[in-house]
């Protein structure tokens, strides 16, 4: 069995590999050009010409919760099998939309600009407590969000592809065809789903349009699920009352973009889970799937490849 890994990985990752596989012949940092005909799994990305040669390849893993820069056509086509480390990051992106929503509620930038001005501004501000937020998208991330939220006292709605799947901390379930009600409900909008053909541009004028004019969007998962000109449109128009995105439609956001000076928009540098325990719950994925690999037993985190996540 040969396992090839792409990319730069530390020694207590090699010796976890090893452990896990001990009777595995494994690459790091591997030239896939070179070894992918004899390859069995992959860690990393393949791209699709190297993909027609894998004739043993059997298992990709993702590195990534997302797998969108991952499931390229020739994938998708395949009888391979892939695997995520979705999961890894859904705590500290819970925590940042909880950041993001406290920071627009209570119109942090203006404490901000205070400060650097060493002028004392009180004024009154939101509160989260007794607000309504939805969540597009109750994977991992999104069920987190829902338990933080409550404990915040807010009322939580969700929203998924699979609406009859309980949810726990979610108060109430709507199905993909329910987007208008959902968004005219809510006073924070919420995207934690993945990009999917189905997602892209999900949130376009007449999705914002949907929205209460009091109500902020927030972005943590992927740009591309709302389309960047409606979201600029319809703040620009007072359509809603801000945004707080971390991800977004170009990364790094350009220079020029006009999101960086719209004043009811907090900006971060999809940052939200960049964070030492992200990438060590993204070892312990990996490890355990390793492990199942070798012993030829069912892998975590298959991904639905039709689905795209």
């Amino acid at each position: 069995m040969r396992i090839l890994f792409t990319g730069e990985h530390d020694e207590s990752v090699r010796r976890g590999v090893r452990a896990a596989a001990p009777e595995a012949s494994v690459t790091f940092g591997a030239d896939l050009d070179e070894g992918i005909e004899e390859a069995d799994a992959v860690v990393g990305r393949v791209p699709d010409a190297l993909l027609a040669r894998a004739r043993r390849l059997r298992w990709v893993h993702s590195p990534a919760a997302g797998v969108d820069g991952v499931l390229s056509g020739a994938l998708l086509d395949s009888d391979v099998t892939l695997t995520s480390s979705a999961g890894n990051g859904a705590i500290p992106l819970a925590e940042h939309a909880m950041l993001l929503m406290l920071m627009l509620s209570r119109d942090a930038p203006r404490w901000l600009r205070a400060q650097a001005e060493r002028r004392w501004d009180r004024y009154t501000h939101g509160e989260l407590a007794g607000a309504t937020v939805g969540l597009y998208g109750l994977g991992n991330a999104g069920l987190d969000l829902a338990a933080k939220a409550k404990a915040f006292h807010m009322r939580v709605l969700g929203m998924r592809r699979r609406a009859g799947v309980p949810a726990p901390g979610v108060d109430e379930l709507f199905g993909q065809d329910d987007l208008p009600r959902f968004l005219a409900a809510c006073d924070f909008v919420v995207v934690t789903a993945p990009l999917t053909p189905a997602t892209a541009g999900r949130f376009d004028r007449a999705a914002f349009a949907a929205m209460k004019r009091t109500a902020c969007f927030v972005c943590v998962s992927r740009g591309g699920i709302a389309d960047d000109d409606a979201l600029l449109d319809a703040l620009r128009r007072g359509e809603i009352a801000g945004a707080g995105l971390d991800a977004h439609g170009v990364e790094p956001l350009p220079e020029e973009s006009p999101f960086w000076a719209v004043p009811n928009v907090i900006v971060t540098p999809h940052n939200g889970a960049t964070t030492g325990g992200t990438a060590r719950r993204g070892v312990r994925i990996m490890l355990d799937n390793v492990g199942r690999f070798a012993r030829g037993e069912p892998l975590r985190n298959v991904v639905d490849k039709a689905a795209g996540y």
